[in-house]
């Protein structure tokens, strides 16, 4: 079994790292396939999926606004927030990747996969961060955008990932308790990166391998 989860900021190269990764391990890359997944599970239109996916500017409008109780206060309630629709969103996320972690392989991007993932032994959880404006000058590079652009992605996205995590699982996502390894993938180049996890992850797993021995279980 080859399991990884990434976690990554805005500009921290997740979307770059991850492919490569699952390439180099001979598995699947999951990431816009769970939200096609989550999709047809709920049997509904794949834009609703997005639109209730980590870094959905429409899920993040609904999560800010469930944060905001002084709102209430001043000029009335704000517009109600559909709170069973985006658990049942959440619900059917958590079970794709269980689903596909159970198969045995993959590299799951975002989505909490390490905390959905975090009683799964055979799973390696990989963050990869670095300072602000490293991960700017890093986005501007594989996207090709220009900074303002970057700047905007940046706050919004990382503001949606650590609302979607704090909001529905009580916790940081930029928490190194829940990795077994955080690299700062600004400062250390792509191609190293995917090395440094493709070879954490054949450890992780020999380890889980000789432990199931020992104990005489199955690997």
């Amino acid at each position: 079994m080859t399991l990884v989860t990434l976690s990554a900021p805005y500009g921290a190269g997740g979307s770059a790292i991850g492919p490569r990764l699952a390439k180099r391990l001979g598995v699947p890359f999951l990431d816009r396939a769970i939200p096609t997944a989550v999709a047809d599970r709920l049997a509904v239109p794949l834009e609703q999926a997005l639109d209730r996916d980590e870094c959905a500017s429409g899920l993040l409008a609904r999560l800010l606004a469930g944060f905001a109780p002084a709102a209430q206060a001043v000029g009335g309630a704000p517009p109600p927030i559909d709170a069973l629709d985006d658990r049942e969103y959440l619900e059917a996320t958590e079970h794709v990747i269980r689903e596909r972690a159970a198969s045995g392989d993959g590299v799951f991007l975002g989505r909490a996969a390490a905390i959905v993932l975090r009683d799964e032994p055979h799973a390696l959880h990989v963050r990869l961060d670095g300072p602000v404006e490293a991960r700017l000058e890093q986005a501007m590079r594989i996207e090709g955008v220009d900074r303002r652009t970057a700047e905007r992605q940046q706050a919004e996205t990382d503001r949606a990932r650590d609302a979607y995590v704090r909001q529905f699982y009580r916790c940081d996502s930029r928490d190194a308790r829940h990795y077994h390894l955080v690299i700062d993938s600004t400062a250390i180049d792509l191609d190293t990166c995917v090395d440094l996890i493709a070879q954490a992850a054949r450890a992780h797993m020999g380890a889980r391998a000789v432990a199931s021995v020992e104990g005489g279980g199955a690997a």
